[in-house]
């Protein structure tokens, strides 16, 4: 068996030396990764059709498509989708953050390039239309189990040593939670219009402000205005700048809401404003990339929402309301050899192109952290570590929730094996001496054979 083991790993290595690295030319200072939530190629089609020209899709320099599948499954959510974006790896479908092997983050995180970038001195953003606490904006800025723990994920942004976090209200950050953590909070375009460079701001916008024209009863920003303004703060210091944007709502009007499920066309009109929002948003960056010529642009999508394609009439329309396996564009702006013209690439090696763009080594991203890190995300779950107290006890929700992420990875894992082998009934509150059996066998630290 050890020799058999041996073979195969011989057999891998030998295999990563026939893959030639991709070794980025010039060396640029700032990087913006531009998402698009949900935008397909045929979102952009659909745009055209409604009579816009879009400024992504007449002056890149560079264009290819992107495979969005997660680790687990064919067809991606948005946090898996977006983690890979974030830390050069696949992960696990509604996990954020956290490897495919340790979702618990009980041996290692992954170093997000937003947290890499922050810790070369960079200066580091992150803007969506979502709420800050979203699956995206969460990629590049915490790490969690689920995606939808959104008191977690908010508490972690603020802890962070990020320069800004811009999006949509989320009720579980008040102004009060952030300003006590130094935060500007910011709440309307004036505000944001006032911040002053060395700032750090937490903002969180009310209405549609993810519309090409927001609407005059909001006093909220445009997508485009967000990033124009984050650029001129984050462009202050010696050591360049990373900045993520998203526009989220490609994806959200993508989704058919319960009262047109099969009324595809109603959703249309919408969707189109939300490609055009983000299109201005990103002639914004561009604009500023071309002028400044030490900056590069990346403009792709986490996945595709809705089945577009073209009927007999040739209007595109939807098909689906969820999301699909589509490969998705990748436009680049300012560079054009982070890969080949028309080249279709894997999600989770555009970041470690844009680190090599950066200068960055190979072993600087995608990277691990361990220590403290690793304490908060326990802390935040809840997850019982070290002596335990065995009449404590973890709701069957919170239980629920890890592990069928942990058992999603793969048919047998440890931790699926851990899982099964402790015989847990998870409809009622289970131990936490059970919780830390499990965990603790899923990460080898004892056999289930012993329970």
């Amino acid at each position: 068996m050890k020799k058999l083991l041996s073979l195969l790993l011989t057999a891998v290595f030998l295999f990563a030396l026939c893959i030639p690295a991709f070794a980025a030319e010039k060396r640029y200072k700032n990087v913006i990764i531009m998402i698009g939530d949900g935008m397909g190629e045929n979102h952009l089609k659909l745009a055209e059709q409604y009579g816009h020209t879009l400024f992504m899709n007449t002056n890149h320099d560079l264009r290819g498509q992107s495979r969005t599948s997660s680790a687990s499954h064919i067809t991606t959510d948005s946090a898996a989708g977006g983690t890979a974006l974030a830390i050069g790896n696949r992960v696990i479908n509604w996990t954020v953050g956290v490897l495919k092997y340790d979702p618990f983050g009980q041996l290692k995180l992954p170093i997000s390039i937003t947290e890499a970038s922050a810790r070369k001195g960079m200066k580091t953003g992150v803007i969506t239309t979502d709420k800050t606490t979203g699956a995206t904006p969460a990629d590049f800025t915490v790490h969690v189990l689920y995606r939808k723990q959104y008191e977690i994920i908010g508490q972690q942004q603020l802890e962070s040593e990020f320069d800004l976090i811009w999006g949509a209200k989320e009720d579980s950050v008040t102004r009060e939670a952030a300003e006590a953590h130094g935060w500007t909070y910011v709440t309307n375009r004036d505000e944001m219009t006032a911040l002053e460079p060395g700032s750090r701001s937490y903002a969180q916008f009310s209405g549609q402000f993810w519309r090409p024209t927001v609407p005059s009863s909001s006093k909220a920003p445009s997508l485009a205005e967000m990033t124009t303004k984050a650029i001129d703060l984050l462009n202050t210091g010696d050591n360049g700048f990373f900045l993520m944007v998203e526009g989220a709502h490609i994806d959200k009007n993508s989704h058919a809401s319960e009262n047109n499920k099969w009324d595809y066309d109603s959703k249309r009109e919408s969707t189109v404003d939300a490609v055009v929002g983000f299109d201005n948003a990103i002639r914004a960056a561009v604009d500023f990339a071309r002028k400044d010529g030490n900056t590069v642009v990346l403009v792709t999508a986490d996945h595709e929402t809705g089945n577009l394609f073209a009927d007999l009439d040739g209007k595109i329309r939807f098909h689906y309301d969820e999301h699909t396996a589509k490969n998705v564009p990748v436009f680049v702006y300012c560079n054009n050899d982070i890969f080949k013209g028309g080249q279709a690439v894997d999600n989770y090696t555009i970041p470690r192109r844009l680190t090599a763009l950066l200068g960055w080594e190979k072993d600087e991203f995608p990277a691990t952290q361990s220590g403290a890190a690793i304490v908060r995300f326990l802390d935040g779950m809840g997850v019982v570590r070290g002596d335990v107290d065995a009449d404590g006890k973890i709701t069957a929700a919170d239980a629920r929730l890890a592990l069928r992420a942990a058992v999603w990875a793969e048919p047998v894992t440890p931790f699926s094996q851990a899982y099964y082998a402790a015989n847990v009934d998870l409809d009622a509150a289970i131990t936490a001496t059970d919780a830390r059996h499990i965990l603790r066998a899923a990460v080898g630290l004892e056999s289930p054979k012993s329970w």
